[in-house]
């Protein structure tokens, strides 16, 4: 039973740990600020016409610690399933180990490119911006368009 409470205590405490090392989500413009849901900042849209579509290569950031805590996760509960005594208890960390590597290079191996769309836009005061984004839903080159957070609405 002491073993268990100890198991337990390891796991949650190397979760723990790994979740204080997580990354806060990321955003197109590394140096803007981050403000919470109810205290976004005031913005101005801009509006205009989409005068081109292009498909772009897009770099997909593999950072954070999603795949290692749930590695950590998985590992450790497989490992305390083997063994008695202070075998099972080694055998606990060694599964948050080595799961928490695991799942990190599982999600270092999701790193890559994907495909993102180029939509260049001929704005009302005349100059022309682009704006990078997954998708392009109802969005064809013609469209009258508001831009508000880097994002591309019909309007």
């Amino acid at each position: 039973m002491k073993t268990t409470k100890i198991t337990m205590a390891a796991v949650i405490a190397s979760a723990a740990v790994l979740a204080g090392c997580a990354a806060g989500p990321t955003y197109n413009d590394p140096g803007a600020a981050r403000y919470p849901a109810s205290q976004a900042p005031a913005y101005n849209a801009a509006y205009g016409v989409i005068d081109s579509i292009q498909i772009v290569q897009q770099e997909v950031d593999s950072r954070g610690v999603g795949g290692a805590i749930i590695g950590g996760v998985v590992g450790g509960v497989l490992g305390n399933q083997v063994g008695k005594g202070s075998g099972r208890a080694v055998a606990t960390t060694a599964g948050v180990v080595g799961g928490a590597m695991v799942g990190n290079n599982i999600q270092k191996g999701r790193a890559g490119v994907r495909e993102a769309y180029q939509i260049n836009i001929r704005g009302d005061n005349g100059g022309y911006f682009s704006v990078v984004q997954e998708s392009v839903v109802d969005l064809r080159v013609g469209d009258r368009v508001r831009v508000e957070n880097n994002r591309v609405f019909r309007y």
